[in-house]
């Protein structure tokens, strides 16, 4: 891509000169960030002034104190442990060296990048009941600069302001209708001094857009809907184009669930062809056949401009053009994965490509200035579709289109993905794409005579607790041996993979591509560690005591090179499914700190503490079968998505078998219903489900405790067997 040359930098003001890539940030510019500056990311090594690193989203740094040879000799710098134990999901940005990283809850810390010393904090006291409003964990994505000023977007759904120097608020500005279940967990980026985000909650039922806010005053300059109201003729064309892709009437702003579409994730900007692109969300509900019926009891159309890549004009919010990896979504296939620019040669031809590995499992090659399909191959094992015709339209398999009732199937992938948020990165010299791919299939089981629920709970159309009984055998156990994770260092032109790399847990970190050979990333096997870019063999790990989730980030200060990332256990998987791979991975605690590393650091973590679940000791199950199904169905409705489906627990939230209140109605009650634990994220259900109805959930509960403890004993009885 082509960048505005150093000279300018001098022309309007900064002064110095490029630090060399092996170091040496004494003389790196200093100061405001602009649009100079961002749009020259890329030679300005010494820092990392923007999420993907760069505009083009890369995360490529061409550093290369760090390498082959020397990272051998890698070692702790410092740490800085954070105060939430929830998922970990950051990438920290550093300018001038001084670190600043966000953490669950939407906090924000800033250090001195060399020492870690502590500089400011800044909480924005995200109410805890906002909890509820989250699919995937009250995580956050990081930051954005512009001048001297850092921009966050909270759970919440602000866009705050701060003074990058201080941590001060200088202006903060509600971005969502908080009484509808939106909520902001990805970074902002910014354009010449526009900030730009979106929100989620599309599992819940909101209608999508991505907004642009002016960065001195925080006034919303235009908005971008994803999806078609119920606007009429004052709609846009591109929304009118979508409306002739919709029918029934969740669009409706009175008596529907708004379609979905959110843009929670993935943005890129090319600034020569002034074009913004951003990932689109599943649809509102999942299930298409609820959300956009047609007269067989199926569902039609391909709902635009769900799971789909968009390119409009950053200034104006201006339409340009789409493509749509998943026509008619139904599995939870967003398009909201990391977006990579880059150019390359294809056929002979120098092609601007666009390249994405969204949820569905193919990997894309798009030309970015026009939208045009140029390939995409499958990168991970797939069921749901047998391959992409020539005008880059999935070719499905009708056995898996479960939006019908009464037709589960099992689909690979399932809705986490063959890569979900997790950053990939791109090296130019190897013309490999490093993708984070994840495994693991999902039984879509539709459910019967599904209505909405504005209130609480996942609205997809969905029984996403189908399959759990009997535990430890059926689809519970067909979908545990589906579970892999793995690095998959892939050849976007030839659409195959070069090499890979098994990791021992499934939930695999972001990753980070450097110019010393190296690709560094994090797995839920509690290590970080570094792979020759070539081939992938490991060359250094280091045991971090927790899951690493979050994508890593490079950076020099004094002429030392530092490798930094946020670890820290949380995330989808795992707040949904520790407790399913107990025979597959040892269980991961969270320990949320930042890891920051350098060639000859010597620094040690603390001693690591056990993890040991108590004993499983519930009451006796006496309810009857018709109030445990009953639990189950609203278990699976309200309680899945936090506590794992079938009540398996997980390290990050509590296990409800383990419940101090799981033998007493009164205790339970005053919880769930009266929201007793509000606080601490666990929000009152007393607007969706009746007394009886939450006292059920408390009986399916101790059914499916007592079924554990009785398949845990078996287990324990056939190891003292085989001794």
């Amino acid at each position: 891509m082509k960048a505005i040359g150093w000279a300018a930098l001098a022309a309007l003001g900064f002064a110095g000169t490029l630090a060399g890539c092996s170091g040496g940030a004494d003389d790196a510019p200093v100061g405001g960030i602009d649009k100079v500056r961002l749009v020259n990311a890329g030679e300005d090594p010494a820092n990392w002034i923007t999420h993907g690193g760069t505009y083009a989203e890369q995360r490529f740094s061409p550093l290369d104190q760090v390498n082959r040879t020397t990272v051998s000799e890698l070692g702790l710098a410092w740490f800085a442990d954070m105060d939430t134990a929830r998922g970990q999901e950051a990438t920290p940005l550093v300018m001038d060296g001084k670190l600043y990283v966000t953490s669950a809850w939407s906090k924000v810390f800033a250090f001195d990048a060399a020492t870690g010393e502590p500089l400011w904090s800044y909480d924005p006291e995200v109410p805890g009941e906002t909890g509820v409003k989250v699919c995937c964990d009250v995580v956050n994505r990081g930051l954005a600069a512009w001048g001297d000023r850092l921009f966050l977007g909270t759970l919440d759904g602000r866009l705050v302001a701060l003074d990058r120097d201080t941590g001060e608020v200088i202006w903060e500005k509600v971005t969502v209708d908080q009484d509808k279940a939106y909520s902001i967990t990805g970074a902002p980026r910014i354009v010449d001094g526009k900030v730009l985000i979106g929100n989620g909650g599309a599992e819940f039922g909101v209608r999508g857009y991505i907004a642009a806010y002016d960065a001195e005053d925080g006034e919303e300059l235009w908005r971008f809907y994803t999806v078609p109201g119920d606007d009429g003729d004052d709609a846009p064309e591109y929304l009118k184009t979508a409306a002739e892709t919709w029918s029934g009437d969740v669009l409706s702003s009175d008596n529907g669930i708004g379609g979905g579409g959110t843009v929670w994730d993935s943005m890129a900007y090319d600034p020569e062809l002034d074009l913004l692109y951003f990932g689109v969300g599943n649809g509102s509900p999942w299930n298409r056949a609820y959300r956009s019926p047609g007269e067989d009891g199926t569902g039609e159309g391909d709902n635009l401009y769900l799971s789909s890549i968009v390119a409009i004009r950053p200034d104006t919010g201006e339409y340009v053009w789409h493509y749509q990896t998943t026509p008619g979504e139904t599995w939870d296939y967003t398009a909201t994965q990391h977006i990579i620019l880059a150019d390359m040669e294809i056929d002979g031809r120098e092609r601007q490509v666009l390249m994405q590995a969204p949820k569905n499992g193919f990997f894309y090659v798009l030309d970015r200035a026009t939208g045009e399909f140029l390939s995409g191959e499958p990168y991970i094992a797939l069921n749901w579709a047998t391959g992409i015709d020539e005008n880059g339209r999935p070719i499905e398999n009708p056995e898996t289109r479960v939006d019908k009732t009464g037709q589960p199937a099992m689909v690979m992938p399932g809705p986490l993905g063959g890569h979900n948020w997790h950053p990939m990165a791109y090296h130019p010299g190897e013309n490999l794409v490093y993708i984070p791919a994840f495994e693991a299939a999902m039984l879509y089981a539709p459910e019967a005579d599904w209505k909405p629920d504005t209130n609480r709970g996942f609205n997809i159309g969905f029984d996403i607790g189908a399959g759990d009984l009997p535990p430890d055998m059926g689809f519970r156990r067909e979908v545990e041996g589906t579970i892999s994770g793995k690095l998959v260092a892939w050849d976007p032109v030839a659409q195959e993979a070069r090499w890979s790399v098994e990791h021992p847990g499934p939930w695999n970190g972001g990753v980070l591509a450097t110019g010393g050979g190296l690709v560094f990333q994090g797995n839920s096997g509690s290590e970080f560690a570094a792979y020759n870019s070539a081939n992938g063999e490991k060359l250094w790990s280091f045991g971090a005591q927790t899951g690493v989730v979050a994508p890593p980030i490079t950076y020099t200060v004094n002429g030392e090179q530092y490798v930094a990332v946020l670890a820290g256990w949380g995330g989808a998987f795992a707040i949904t499914a520790d407790g399913t791979l107990i025979d597959q991975m040892h269980p991961v605690r969270n320990i949320s700190r930042l890891l920051v590393f350098k060639l000859g650091g010597n620094g040690e973590l603390p001693a690591e503490p056990e993890l040991a679940a108590a004993p499983l000791d519930p009451p006796p199950s006496r309810a009857s079968a018709a109030t445990i199904e009953l639990g189950r169905e609203k278990y699976a409705r309200y309680c899945a998505v936090c506590h794992a489906p079938g009540a398996v627990g997980s390290t990050v939230l509590p296990d409800l078998r383990r419940s101090g209140a799981l033998d007493n109605r009164q205790a339970w009650q005053a919880i769930v219903h009266d929201g007793a634990l509000k606080d601490n994220g666990m929000a009152s259900f007393s607007g969706s489900m009746t007394p009886d109805e939450i006292e059920a959930i408390r009986a399916y509960v101790i059914q499916r405790a007592n079924e554990d403890k009785d398949m845990e004993n078996a287990r324990a009885a056939n190891r003292v067997a085989r001794r």
